[in-house]
């Protein structure tokens, strides 16, 4: 394992401003924890002193430009459609238009790094930049862009793509992965380049926890998240199935994806259908007070790199069940800080989940176990501290070069 040592912001001495192009085609309000992870990243990079600029895709009636908290946004066209997901081709459009613009944008804003967020399908914008700016660039792994990861739904994209990858790692001056379990996915794919490690996090000041753990009338199960394969939302609806109702649970789900139809009829067919709410996307600004009102939250992911939602319901005090899976395991605590089960074993997770519907002050002691675990280790404003610290070496090592 080769993780970069935790770092605080007090223990980084920012001994210059670096002007820092983060790319992403995912950026809030559009996409997912990828995209999270950007913009938390770059507002704290801002607040440590440095400049980040950010390019993303454009989405519906959203500003082309934009700036927040001391970073600039960029938006170019992409023809993305739906602010949960993005095709292929959607995609590829994102990589045209940001290999055509981003070098004007690069010399405009007189960028020294980029950071770029996912292998595929950013990557090659971050490999051009070097090619005629000789700005050089560190690639954040997210989990799709890593081959072996979701083999089920992405192993022929991974085939195809497989080369490629292997080139922008090599060409990268740093290759950082969001958890341990992903990083050694990584290297099994690529033996040759360095992978290191910056835990993904979660907006500690921005959620306060939970003080509430009695439920009344009924105890809330909450997921939040795409409605994908990839999240065993269907052994979770088979786990539901299994525990008495006359315990009193409901779900709420919020998110939404490819599965909706599929997750409706099964749940239509375990007779759960009246103990289920598919929410839909909220804004991120209520997804605290979702968090804080829950009783328990549930992940039963087939694989992860690191959920974001995970650590924001673990921030807010939530009691967590989740599967046996890179990333989760190493955020979860078994027995400490929530339960962890065997991925795609419903018998498992409807045990867990009992386990914890009857026992307020167990859910108590996880919960308030959970919140200190990401204080600890797991806040953006650590996350940025080690980019911070990456930045500085790879831009030290180019001047020497």
């Amino acid at each position: 394992m080769r993780p970069l040592a935790s770092l605080s912001n007090w223990q980084i001495l920012l001994t210059q401003s670096r002007r820092i192009l983060l790319i992403n085609y995912e950026y809030p309000p559009i996409g997912g924890g990828g995209g999270n992870a950007t913009r938390h990243i770059a507002h704290e990079l801002a607040k440590m002193g440095h400049q980040p600029f950010v390019l993303t895709a454009a989405w519906g009636g959203l500003p082309l430009t934009e700036y927040t908290q001391g970073v600039t946004l960029r938006r170019i066209p992409a023809l993305r459609r739906h602010a949960d997901r993005c095709s292929v081709l959607e995609m590829l459009a994102f990589v045209v238009t940001a290999m055509l613009t981003a070098p004007i944008w690069a010399r405009r804003w007189k960028v020294e790094i980029a950071i770029v967020f996912f292998t595929v399908p950013c990557g090659p914008v971050g490999w051009l930049l070097k090619l005629l700016l000789k700005i050089p660039y560190c690639l954040s792994l997210q989990g799709g862009d890593v081959p072996g990861f979701d083999p089920g739904r992405l192993y022929r994209h991974h085939i195809i793509a497989g080369p490629a990858i292997k080139y922008l790692w090599r060409n990268a001056s740093a290759v950082i992965a969001n958890s341990n379990g992903l990083a050694d996915l990584a290297r099994s794919f690529d033996k040759l380049t360095q992978i290191d490690v910056i835990p993904a996090g979660a907006n500690v000041i921005g959620i306060a926890p939970k003080s509430n753990y009695i439920s009344h009338q009924h105890l809330d199960i909450l997921f939040v998240g795409r409605f994908v394969r990839q999240k065993g939302l269907d052994i979770l609806f088979e786990a539901l199935g299994m525990i008495d109702p006359h315990l009193g649970w409901r779900l709420l789900m919020v998110g939404d994806g490819p599965e909706r139809e599929t997750l409706t009829a099964q749940a239509k067919r375990l007779n759960i259908e009246d103990r289920i709410t598919l929410k839909g996307w909220t804004t991120r600004s209520i997804l605290p007070s979702i968090y804080r009102d829950a009783d328990i939250f549930v992940l039963p992911s087939r694989d992860e790199g690191m959920a974001n939602v995970l650590l924001e319901a673990m921030a807010a005090g939530l009691p967590v069940i989740g599967t046996d899976v890179a990333g989760t395991s190493e955020v979860i605590i078994n027995n400490k800080t929530g339960l962890l089960v065997p991925p795609e074993n419903a018998d498992a997770l409807a045990s867990a989940i009992i386990n914890l519907i009857d026992n307020s002050s167990r859910r108590e002691t996880f919960g308030r176990a959970a919140r200190e675990c990401i204080e600890t280790s797991y806040s953006w404003t650590s996350s940025a501290a080690q980019w911070s610290k990456i930045i500085e070496n790879v831009i030290a090592t180019k001047s020497l070069t």
